[in-house]
């Protein structure tokens, strides 16, 4: 699955957004960025942002996200430079700046994860005679798992508080993913 992570501050608050190229939005295939809830997917409330900003999206010709100005008299400033019209490939490491807001790319991972994530179970452990496989319960088909930071096993939502059942890592920075149906 292709998805990229942004980071900003905004109200006093430090954010962390993942997009996915098939996410869900109000404009499908893109997430919009501006200050309007009614048109964004991702709200900023600064009021140097325009109502509605920028989009990303994931090009699947060219197996990138991409980032495109939609308004001409407050454009985005990507990596210093003003993207006044089209658009611009993203990366990890990219900066962009929307009115005074900065936002920073910290992760893409474009073509590197596969869309269906297979669970690996845990080692055998031996009970008396019997063989037996402790696996934690896996999400259910077509929902949202968190990876591991660590071991990169999936476990289902509920346990973010709880943490990994395979490595007891936290799962407070665990990315999220997609479990696909079939699975």
């Amino acid at each position: 699955m292709n998805a990229l992570t942004l980071q900003w501050h905004d109200a006093g608050q430090d954010k962390t957004q993942n997009i996915y190229e098939q996410q869900p939005s109000q404009n499908h295939g893109t997430v919009r960025i501006g200050r309007d809830p009614l048109r964004c997917d991702i709200v900023l409330s600064h009021p140097t942002v325009s109502g509605l900003h920028v989009e990303i999206f994931f090009h699947h010709q060219q197996q990138r996200f991409y980032i495109r100005n939609l308004r001409s008299q407050n454009p985005p400033v990507i990596d210093g430079r003003q993207l006044v019209q089209g658009e611009m490939p993203l990366t990890e490491g990219t900066s962009m700046t929307l009115g005074q807001i900065k936002l920073n790319v910290t992760s893409v991972s474009a073509g590197s994860i596969p869309a269906t994530i297979l669970l690996q179970p845990s080692p055998a452990v031996n009970l008396g005679h019997h063989l037996h496989q402790p696996t934690p319960p896996a999400p259910p088909p077509g929902v949202y798992g968190l990876e591991c930071p660590k071991c990169h096993k999936v476990s289902p939502g509920e346990n973010l508080q709880i943490g990994c059942h395979w490595c007891g890592t936290s799962l407070a920075a665990a990315v999220s993913v997609l479990v696909a149906r079939g699975s």
